[in-house]
C-alpha cells in the first residue's frame, strides 16, 4: 500500500467531517433492488432479498447487462442501471421514497471512465456519481467529499452533495455463490434489535502504512462507552485469527486468515489495504473483503482502486458509534467515510441490532373490513422507551408512499435547560426548529463565553447530539455533573426532549500522545537527545551518539529503544513515557530522510498527558514540534466527555385520521402505517392491514387456475380475471417487478406466465381492471412461493364413499398414488396426478367393495 506524504506528524487524523422527505432509518418500502435479468444467482438472490424484507413488488427493478460482474464504463453504468433506475422511481412514484439501493450480485463493481484513469466503485458512482482523479495515484479527487459523513444526521437531509441530486445508501450483495449471498442476507436479517454483547476489536498491527486507523480509536471507543450498550476494544493484533465470536473488526494488514473467528449478525468488518475491494479479479494476494463476508459479518468495505492511505477514503471506528445509536448499517458506512469514491461497500443496508423500534396496531381495523367513502382510521403506536418517542407517521397504500399522518416538530416555547457544574444555561424552542437547529442553537447558548467561564465545558453539535467536553483539569469526570430537563413553558405539552447519556461525566481510557518529525541527514558522531519532565517535576534525560552507519531512521530507532528499555533513569513507570510508531516518511539512505513517531504518556488521562518531552538534535536537524511539549495533541479525547440527545415527539402516539377510500381503486388494499423514532435514527416501525374498498358496483374476480403456494418453477402459471361488467378497457396482471402482462378491450382475460420468468421465490400476484370511464378494481393478492427443491414429508387425508385423497402438493410436480387391499401383496401403481392447484384432490373412479390402502409418493 502506498502512503500519501507525510507533512508533519505521526499520528494522522482525517480532515474534518462535513456536519425532501424524510425517511431515515429504513425498511423494506425504502429499498429497491436492482437484479440482473441475465443472470439466473442476480435473479433469484434479489428475490430472497424482497422475501426477507417485505420488500413491495414495485420496488423491484430488472436490469439487462449482459457483461461480465466486474468492470463496466461509466457510460454503461449510466444507460444500463443509473437512467433505468430513475425511469423506474418517476413512473412508478417512488422518487421521494426511497433512501437505499441494493445490488443484487452479478452486477459489475468497479466504474471506469474514458475521461480519466481513475476507478470508482459502482457503490459509490451510484451514490453521489463519478469522481475522475487526475492525480493519481496518491490524491484525493476533487469533488468527492461527502457531506453526509460525521454528520449524524438523516440522509435526504444531509446528501453527500448537493440536495437536489440523485443520491442513495447503495450496497452490493455478492459472493463466488448464491448460498454465501443469502448468508449475507440471513446475516442482517437477523441482526434487528438483538443487542449483541460481543465486542468489536480495532487493530494496530506492525504494518505501519496500513495501521493508520489507530489514531482515531480512542474517539469511537470513549463515545460507545457513553453508550453504555456497546463493548469496543484496541488490540495490537496484526489481523482476527482465532478471536471466537465477535461483532466486528477494523484491522489494517496485507493479508492474514480468517479462521478461528465468527461475526454475530450485524457485524461491520473491514481491512485497510489497497486492493481488499477487488473481489473477482487479482488483488496481489490481499485479504479479500469477501473473507468478512463468508465469516458472517453482514457487511464489509474495501478499495478497488489503489487509494494510498488516506483515511478519509476508509471507514473510521465511528462507524461502530453510529451503529451504537441504532443507525442502519448503511447509514452507518456512509457517515464513516468522508471520501468514498474508490471504496466498494458489500452486505445488508438495513441490518441494525441496535435499533429501537415502537409497538403499534391499527384499532378497530380487521384484516379485510371493508370501506366505504371517506372515514376514520385509527392507529395506536407506544415508544420503546422514553428516550425514544415517536415523531412522524405516514401511510402507504399497497407499498406506496400516501401521505403523512403527522409530524410533530419541536414544541415552540419549549424550555431546555442544561445545569454543569452547578451552572444552568437555558433555551426556548422557536417556531419552525427542527431537532438539529435545536441542537446547533443549544450548542451555541452553552458555548456562550459567560457560560463556559463558569462551567469549564465546551460543547459540540452533531445533528441531533452535542457533545460535552470538560476542560477543567482539577476535576474528574465524576466531579462534573450534568442535568438536562424539559419543561413546558406556554403552550401544549412539550413535545421537545433533552436527554444525558450520564449523570456525570466520564473519565477517558485514552493515554495522551504527541507525533514528532525529524528531519536531517545525519552523520557519525551526531547525538540525538530527549528530555523528559514528568508530572512530578523529575527530569529524565537519555541520548544516543549515531555511530557512523546508521541513517536517520536506525539513529531514530536507537533513542526509541533506549527511551522504552533504559533502566536506570526509567521512563517505564506509570508517570513515564513509550515511545513507538516510527516510520520512514521521506527520503533514503545517504539522502535528506523525514522519520516521524509518537510518545505516549504510561498512564491514561488528561493529568498524565502532562508529562512533557523535548527531542533535540545537532545543527541540521530540524525537530517537529520544537521545545518540551505535553502528550496532548489527541486533547479532544483526554477530556471528560458527555453527550446531550435531542429528540422530539411522544411516547404514546394515538392517532385518528381520515381516509378518502373514493381516492382509491375499488378492490383490496394493504395499508400500511409506519411510526418514525423521534431522533436523526429514525427507527421505523410499521404496521399493515389489508381492506377491501367498496365505492360503487364495479368487481372482478380473480382465480389460480394453474399454481399454489408452492409451485415448482418449470410450472406455467394459469390466472383467470373476470370483470362483471363488460365496459373494460383494460385488465393488467402484476407481480414482482411491476407489470407482467395486459389485456385490453375484454371482460375477462386468461393469463399465462411461466415461473421462470420470474425464478424461484416468494411472488405476489393481483390484477387491476380498468374501465372505459377510468374506474378501477384491483383483486385480492395471491401469494406464490416457486420452488425447485425436493418435496418435503406430507400427510394425506382421505374420505370415504367414494374414497377422496387430498393432500398439500407442489403446483407442477407429479404424483403416482398407489393402493393395495392387502398388505401382504405390497401396493400398485393405480394413478399419476400431476397437481395443478393445492391442495391437490384424488377420488378414486374405481373403490374396491371392502378395504384398499393408499400412499402418495412424489416424482
Amino acid at each position: 500500500m502506498r502512503m500519501h506524504r507525510i507533512k508533519a506528524l505521526a499520528m494522522w487524523a482525517g480532515a474534518g467531517l462535513a456536519a425532501t422527505r424524510l425517511w431515515g432509518g429504513g425498511s423494506g418500502l425504502n429499498v429497491v433492488v436492482v437484479v440482473n435479468q441475465n443472470s439466473t444467482n442476480s435473479v433469484q438472490l434479489g428475490n430472497y432479498y424482497c422475501q426477507q424484507r417485505n420488500v413491495p413488488p414495485q420496488n423491484y427493478l430488472r436490469i439487462d447487462w449482459p457483461g461480465t460482474n466486474t468492470d463496466w464504463a461509466n457510460a454503461d453504468f449510466t444507460n444500463y442501471l443509473l437512467n433505468p433506475l430513475l425511469a423506474m422511481l418517476s413512473s412508478r412514484q417512488l422518487t421521494n421514497q426511497i433512501d437505499y439501493v441494493v445490488l443484487s450480485m452479478d452486477i459489475p463493481y468497479r466504474v471506469t471512465d474514458s475521461s480519466s484513469a481513475a476507478i470508482n466503485s459502482t457503490t459509490s458512482t451510484l451514490f453521489y456519481g463519478f469522481k475522475p482523479d487526475p492525480n493519481l495515484p496518491c490524491s484525493i479527487a476533487a469533488g468527492s467529499s461527502n457531506q453526509y459523513a460525521g454528520s449524524e444526521g438523516i440522509f435526504r437531509e444531509t446528501p453527500p452533495i448537493s440536495p437536489d441530486s440523485n443520491s442513495f445508501l447503495v450496497m452490493m450483495i455478492t459472493a463466488s455463490n448464491l448460498p454465501s449471498a443469502k448468508l449475507v442476507v440471513d446475516q442482517g436479517v437477523a441482526s434487528d434489535s438483538t443487542f449483541p454483547t460481543e465486542t468489536v476489536y480495532l487493530a494496530k498491527s506492525i504494518d505501519t502504512a496500513r495501521n493508520v486507523r489507530y489514531a482515531l480509536s480512542d474517539n469511537a471507543i470513549f463515545n460507545t462507552r457513553l453508550r453504555g450498550n456497546y463493548s469496543m476494544e484496541p488490540t495490537n493484533s496484526y489481523g482476527i485469527e482465532g478471536f471466537g465470536t465477535i461483532l466486528g473488526a477494523q484491522t489494517g494488514g496485507y493479508n492474514y486468515p480468517i479462521s478461528g473467528v465468527s461475526f454475530v449478525p450485524g457485524s461491520m468488518a473491514d481491512n485497510l489495504t489497497s486492493y481488499g475491494g477487488v473481489i473477482f479479479q487479482g488483488n496481489s494476494a490481499q485479504l479479500n473483503i469477501l473473507s468478512f463476508l463468508l465469516a458472517g459479518a453482514s457487511g464489509t468495505y474495501g478499495t478497488v482502486d489503489e487509494p494510498c492511505n488516506y483515511l478519509e477514503k476508509f471507514p473510521t471506528p465511528q462507524d461502530y458509534f453510529y451503529q451504537a445509536r441504532g443507525f442502519s448499517l448503511a447509514e452507518c458506512y456512509y457517515q464513516s467515510i468522508t471520501n468514498p469514491y474508490q471504496g466498494l461497500l458489500l452486505g445488508e443496508p438495513l441490518a441494525a441490532p441496535f435499533a429501537k423500534p415502537a409497538a403499534g396496531s391499527w384499532n378497530n381495523l380487521n384484516s379485510n373490513s371493508l370501506i366505504s367513502g371517506t372515514t376514520n382510521l385509527s392507529v395506536l403506536f407506544t415508544a420503546s422507551d422514553a428516550q425514544h418517542p415517536l415523531q412522524q407517521v405516514d401511510l402507504f397504500v399497497d407499498g406506496t408512499f400516501l401521505q403523512t399522518l403527522t409530524n410533530i416538530p419541536p414544541g415552540q416555547n419549549n424550555n431546555l435547560s442544561v445545569t454543569l457544574n452547578g451552572f444552568t444555561a437555558s433555551y426556548t424552542v422557536p417556531a419552525g426548529a427542527s431537532i438539529s437547529s435545536v441542537a446547533s442553537d443549544l450548542t451555541a447558548a452553552l458555548n456562550n463565553s459567560f457560560y463556559t467561564n463558569e462551567t469549564k465545558v465546551a460543547a459540540l453539535a452533531y445533528g441531533d447530539r452535542i457533545e460535552l467536553q470538560s476542560f477543567d483539569m482539577t476535576k474528574s469526570g465524576a466531579q462534573v455533573p450534568v442535568l438536562a430537563s424539559t419543561s413546558i413553558g406556554v403552550g401544549p405539552p412539550p413535545t421537545t426532549f433533552l436527554t444525558a447519556s450520564r449523570s456525570t461525566f466520564l473519565d477517558t481510557l485514552a493515554q495522551g500522545v504527541d507525533g514528532y518529525a525529524i528531519t536531517a541527514n545525519p552523520a557519525g558522531g551526531d547525538v540525538l537527545q530527549i528530555t523528559v519532565t514528568e508530572t512530578n517535576g523529575t527530569q529524565v534525560s537519555l541520548a544516543v551518539t549515531n555511530t557512523g552507519s546508521q541513517d536517520l531512521a536506525g539513529e531514530t530507532q536507537s533513542l526509541l529503544d533506549l527511551i522504552n528499555t533504559n533502566a536506570s533513569p526509567s521512563l517505564q513507570a506509570p508517570t513515564g513515557l513509550t515511545a513507538s510508531d516510527l516510520i520512514l516518511a521521506q527520503g533514503s539512505p545517504g539522502s535528506t530522510e523525514i522519520v516521524v513517531f509518537n510518545l505516549y504518556a504510561n498512564s491514561p488521562g488528561w493529568n498524565a498527558s502532562q508529562i512533557s518531552a523535548a527531542i533535540s538534535g545537532p545543527a541540521g536537524y530540524d525537530v517537529q514540534p520544537a521545545g518540551a511539549q505535553p502528550l496532548n495533541q489527541n486533547l479532544s479525547d483526554l477530556e471528560p466527555r458527555n453527550h446531550l440527545y435531542v429528540t422530539a415527539g411522544v411516547t404514546n402516539l394515538s392517532l385518528t385520521f381520515p381516509f378518502n377510500s373514493a381516492a382509491q381503486a375499488n378492490g383490496f388494499h394493504d395499508l400500511t402505517a409506519v411510526v418514525y423514532e423521534g431522533s436523526h435514527v429514525r427507527t421505523q416501525k410499521r404496521v399493515t392491514q389489508t381492506v377491501q374498498v367498496t365505492n360503487g358496483p364495479l368487481s372482478a374476480t380473480f382465480t389460480t387456475l394453474y399454481g399454489g403456494s408452492n409451485t415448482l418453477v418449470t410450472a406455467t402459471l394459469q390466472f383467470s380475471v373476470v370483470a362483471n361488467t363488460n365496459d373494460v378497457a383494460q385488465i393488467q396482471l402484476f407481480s414482482t417487478g411491476g407489470l407482467l402482462a395486459v389485456v385490453t378491450n375484454q371482460s375477462s382475460a386468461l393469463f399465462s406466465i411461466p415461473g421462470a420468468n420470474l425464478d424461484l421465490g416468494l411472488h405476489p400476484f393481483y390484477a387491476v381492471v380498468t374501465t372505459a370511464s377510468g374506474l378501477q378494481y384491483r383483486t385480492q393478492t395471491e401469494w406464490i412461493q416457486l420452488i425447485n427443491t425436493p418435496e418435503p414429508p406430507f400427510s394425506v387425508s382421505i374420505k370415504a364413499k367414494p374414497p377422496r385423497l387430498s393432500w398439500p402438493a407442489t403446483v407442477g410436480r407429479t404424483y403416482n398414488i398407489l393402493s393395495a387391499t392387502n398388505l401382504a401383496r405390497g401396493f400398485h401403481s393405480t394413478a399419476t396426478v400431476t397437481a395443478s392447484n393445492s391442495p391437490t384432490i384424488w377420488t378414486d373412479p374405481s373403490p374396491a367393495p371392502s378395504v384398499r390402502f393408499y400412499q402418495v409418493q412424489s416424482e
